[in-house]
């Protein structure tokens, strides 16, 4: 008895363990049976790469004169904390210094042409007396900037030497795809010829001063020292320029982001070329397209970018786009969010004409723009006045047209009409975010250029339902949205 016991709970045991096997094969989308060395070769091997690709690595050290580092900087000596002298070598007022040059940045780059062109980001070299290229065989030569492109954060240099230099091979960053595995070869506090991996996570990010380019996000370990090395896919073929790290403690947390090098060598062509990039331009401010918003348009779906601020005399002014349009399609580029669109339009030549689609009071319209070329400084945008003043209402705020004490006071020029609000103390303004100083010139998609266009348009908005408001607020525009129950 005793022994027929043991065999039944035998067989159960053998069940349950061979039917557990199968779950955990099934489940990991492996056979069963696998074993160690079969999910060791499964995993990704990055030597091969590194070996093939790290010779056209380099690092690069930038350094400047103390008096170039001041400016660098932005502080003057005596200003500079204690680390920071400590780092640099930078000395006390009250102490002697020398005239040698001292590190101002070191990065890392990668070799595009045999001839001694080199890639990195403009961050690395700008500022400097003299760039220091150490190259993979423990040579260092001098570098100069052929040129810089602030907006990508990219810098191309030459080196001079009659050696054939190892390149990189360049990939395609177009055909890149989230789960992607990549890798950067850098120098991450200066420590040369270090390599990290990880995946891309995603595409297209645009990151706030840096609307024109695509960057690639990925979770490769980034530090100081590996800005401008190359990033690698698993064919060995670079795909981006390691660029920035999103984190709040100024070490990385896994947001890692990387120039895309199709972008990249559209601005070395012109940079070759003319020592500079030019980009396209429209002269419009826009905005994300929420529910809210979408609702308030009468979009189906939040999609587009929702024009907030048309430039007088720019290309968008001349078209004939007006505030509130929401461009959905450029030059036959569906435009699903606000990041797309200077994206688009950042990479088409000054001059090109580009046709546009946008939504206007809930229909779908066209029309043909001359792309401009993008201003290296934009001045601000005119803006002009009314002059009543309406009481409490609806919206429970008090407005006034603006006239040139408000004007100055709000810091706008005279191009613009609308009601600046002087009161909104009551819990409906509250409620929507407004406050006093606003600058209203859109209600509903109707401008209140005066008093009695401001009271004639809340009288009749609608119970409900999602309403969009145009506000100019600290010299910049934007659309809010409220709904109003009475």
């Amino acid at each position: 008895m005793n022994r027929m016991t043991c065999t039944i709970k035998n067989a159960v045991f053998i069940f349950i363990f061979s039917y557990l096997s199968i779950q955990l094969a099934v489940a990991s989308d492996l056979p069963s049976g696998i074993n160690k060395v079969a999910i060791q070769n499964a995993l990704p091997d990055f030597t091969r790469l590194f070996k093939e690709a790290s010779p056209a690595v380099v690092n690069i050290s930038s350094l400047a004169k103390p008096s170039s580092r001041s400016n660098a900087y932005g502080l003057g000596s005596e200003q500079l904390p204690e680390i920071f002298r400590r780092y640099f070598g930078i000395p006390y007022p009250d102490q002697p210094s020398s005239q040698d040059p001292k590190p101002l940045s070191l990065g890392s780059g990668f070799i595009i042409s045999p001839d001694g062109y080199i890639l990195t980001n403009s961050h690395v070299v700008d500022g400097a007396d003299e760039i220091i290229v150490k190259l993979s065989n423990r040579r260092e030569l001098p570098a100069k900037i052929i040129g810089l492109d602030k907006r990508s954060d990219l810098a191309l240099l030459k080196i001079d030497t009659k050696e054939k230099l190892p390149v990189v091979k360049l990939g395609d960053s177009s055909s890149v795809k989230p789960g992607q595995w990549v890798a950067a070869i850098g120098s991450p506090f200066d420590f040369e010829y270090s390599i990290t991996k990880g995946i891309v996570s995603a595409l297209n990010r645009s990151l706030p001063g840096d609307a024109y380019v695509p960057f690639i996000q990925t979770d490769v370990p980034i530090n100081s020292g590996n800005s401008g090395s190359p990033l690698f896919n698993m064919n060995g073929e670079v795909i981006g320029i390691t660029s920035k790290i999103l984190s709040q403690s100024g070490g990385f947390i896994g947001l890692s982001f990387a120039i895309p090098i199709d972008h990249a060598m559209w601005a070395v062509k012109q940079i070759k070329k003319t020592g500079h990039v030019t980009r396209g331009w429209l002269g419009v401010a826009v905005q994300e397209v929420d529910r809210d918003l979408a609702e308030s348009f009468g979009l189906k779906t939040p999609t587009g970018a929702l024009i907030n601020l048309v430039i007088p005399g720019a290309p968008a002014d001349k078209a004939k786009l007006h505030p509130g349009d929401i461009i959905v399609k450029f030059d036959k580029h569906p435009i699903y969010d606000s990041e797309a669109l200077p994206m688009n339009v950042g990479t088409m030549i000054p001059g090109t004409k580009a046709n546009i689609e946008y939504m206007r009071n809930g229909k779908l319209l066209s029309t043909t723009i001359v792309v401009g070329q993008l201003p290296d400084k934009l001045g601000q945008v005119n803006e002009r006045v009314g002059r009543m003043e309406s009481r409490q209402n609806r919206l429970g705020i008090q407005v006034k047209a603006l006239n040139n004490n408000y004007r100055n006071k709000l810091n706008l020029d005279d191009a613009v009409t609308g009601m600046v609000v002087i009161n909104a103390d009551s819990n409906t303004a509250r409620s929507f975010g407004l406050r006093q100083g606003d600058v209203i010139t859109d209600i509903n998609k109707e401008h209140v250029g005066t008093v009695e266009a401001f009271n004639e348009v809340v009288k009749k908005l609608p119970t409900q339902r999602s309403i969009s408001m145009r506000v100019i607020r600290d010299g910049q525009p934007g659309y809010i949205t409220f709904r109003l129950t009475n």
